[in-house]
């Protein structure tokens, strides 16, 4: 869209004397935005973008009209709708997918808040629905953490409409082989795959040659579709700006590799791609079969930088515990100090010494710890390179915490102490863990207490399991049972089984549920 509107006659009238924004052309010129999708079902698309790119607030913001937001993309969803009804059959229906940008405000680096970005995609999501999109496309994703605002804005929107489509999340990767803030692809992977999208892939930045490689972990890794729309090569400068060198053919090609070897079941280009080129693609891929995929899967967590599987090759997995402020001294008095540098090198310190997750707790007596969690889990997202685990008894230091955080996070922890009926801390925590795509520590209690035997951690970590499976859709995997145990050197006769108890309960959850991870803190 962007490359063919560079093309066209427009005059600073057009754009209302906002130069350069686009999506105005929804309400000035409708007939050009019309005639760039007509141009593409022309060409065999089966579906186009809406012209909604920069329809968000961070690009809205620098012209002085973000209240503009859901007029400007319900406008663009209404042109693309109208141009692929007019070109639908019903041998071969025409589509639309709904362009959500990334804006120019990095919520990472603190431009601004993951909430104030996620109700703004909310309104960009809920006017394009209304618009009539077929789907979501959150594309040329650079941070992590705006995706998810994007995705889960989006699904927000999704239920206060009443309707649901599929939300496709396009990673940009740059040419030196991370996003812009340094993250892998399998760190984008792990984190974004959660939230409930349903297509992953790339797109932007470079030309198909330079995104194999990270398709290629795509295809062997997602569980879910995988798709591609690279740019006509890598841009080249011009007298007049950027030149994209790749022909139609060899961008056809190129394609048409990804889906018989990947299967990549969407494809399409970005930025340098005319209708001459999606001609070249429709005839290379339209009877071609996408490879079978056989995706393996390694149930992970990640940082905003590389993913950490649970199950490592040469030892457990190790959870740090010294950025925890009720078991350790340094770090509680670094952080009511508020020296946040020293609260940083205690956690460097732990990755020195070969952690693999951190645990963040911040819960004290007396202090704000939503505020807390915020400044602490706001520095640890580009500090640490570990994912964070989330300790916190209360849901808003919960939230507060994922909202800071662009990886995916284990929460620590969730039990049935006060039961899981509307009110209860299970109730109140779990959508937002949900939400988020959080993996969770189960604790071995219920109504009744804590667990001392094995059939009574058995029973109440199997109940707390099959609940977060069947009522809130999580997997197996992405569980870790504590299995608690009181100290078992105290000489007390009444704890003397405790140890026993607790490995006996483990054996048979791990009997019961081959998936589960297990977890336990050593003193």
């Amino acid at each position: 869209m962007g490359t063919m509107l560079q093309g066209c006659e427009l005059t600073l009238e057009d754009f209302q004397d906002l130069e350069g924004c686009n999506e105005i052309l929804n309400i000035t010129r409708p007939d050009i935005v019309r005639e760039i999708h007509d141009a593409s079902f022309d060409a065999g698309a089966d579906t186009v973008e809406t012209n909604t790119f920069g329809a968000n607030w961070a690009n809205l913001a620098e012209y002085d009209i973000p209240d503009r937001i859901e007029e400007l993309a319900r406008a663009g969803a209404l042109i693309a709708r109208a141009s692929a009804d007019g070109w639908s059959t019903p041998e071969r229906p025409r589509w639309v997918l709904g362009s959500v940008g990334p804006g120019t405000k990095l919520p990472t680096l603190g431009h601004t808040t993951f909430s104030h970005l996620r109700e703004a995609y909310q309104q960009q999501a809920r006017g394009m629905l209304d618009g009539g999109v077929d789907a979501i496309i959150v594309e040329t994703v650079q941070d992590l953490l705006q995706a998810k605002s994007a995705i889960i804005g989006s699904q927000r929107a999704m239920a206060q409409a009443g309707r649901t489509v599929p939300i496709i999340t396009h990673v940009t990767v740059e040419t030196t082989g991370t996003m812009l803030l340094g993250s892998e692809i399998g760190a984008a992977l792990t984190a974004l795959e959660p939230l409930g999208i349903d297509l992953i892939g790339l797109n932007c930045a470079t030309g198909p040659a330079e995104m194999s490689e990270h398709l290629r972990h795509l295809s062997r890794n997602a569980q879910i579709g995988i798709s591609c729309m690279p740019n006509a090569g890598l841009p080249q400068l011009g007298p007049h700006g950027a030149v994209y060198p790749l022909s139609e053919d060899e961008l056809a090609i190129a394609l048409s590799g990804f889906v018989t070897e990947f299967g990549t079941r969407l494809v399409g280009g970005c930025c340098g791609t005319t209708p001459a080129h999606i001609r070249a693609v429709v005839a290379a891929v339209r009877n071609l079969a996408p490879a079978v995929r056989r995706p393996r899967s390694e149930p992970s967590l990640s940082s905003l930088y590389a993913a950490v599987p649970f199950e490592q090759d040469a030892s457990v997995l190790v959870i740090g515990e010294r950025t925890n402020a009720n078991g350790s001294r340094a770090f509680r008095d670094a952080m009511l100090e508020e020296r946040y540098d020293d609260c940083i090198e205690i956690a460097r310190g732990q990755i020195r010494d070969g952690a693999h997750l951190l645990d963040l707790c911040i819960d004290y007596v007396g202090r704000d710890g939503a505020e807390d969690m915020r400044r602490l889990a706001g520095r640890l997202a580009t500090a640490s390179t570990l994912p964070i685990v989330l300790d916190s008894t209360e849901s808003a230091v919960i939230e507060a915490g994922l909202a800071m955080l662009g990886g995916r996070c284990v929460v620590n922890s969730v039990n049935f102490e006060d039961g899981e009926a509307p009110g209860s801390r299970f109730a109140k925590v779990m959508p937002i863990i949900k939400e988020h795509g959080a993996a969770v520590v189960v604790m071995c209690i219920d109504e009744d207490g804590q667990a001392r035997t094995a059939d009574w951690k058995v029973r109440v970590a199997a109940r707390t399991i099959d609940t977060l499976v069947a009522d809130w859709g999580m997997k197996v995997s992405d569980i870790m049972v504590y299995a608690l145990t009181f100290p078992i050197a105290t000489g007390q006769e009444e704890t003397r089984r405790d140890g026993i108890e607790t490995i006996e309960a483990i054996k048979e959850l791990k009997r019961r549920y081959p998936e589960v991870q297990t977890t336990l803190g050593v003193s």
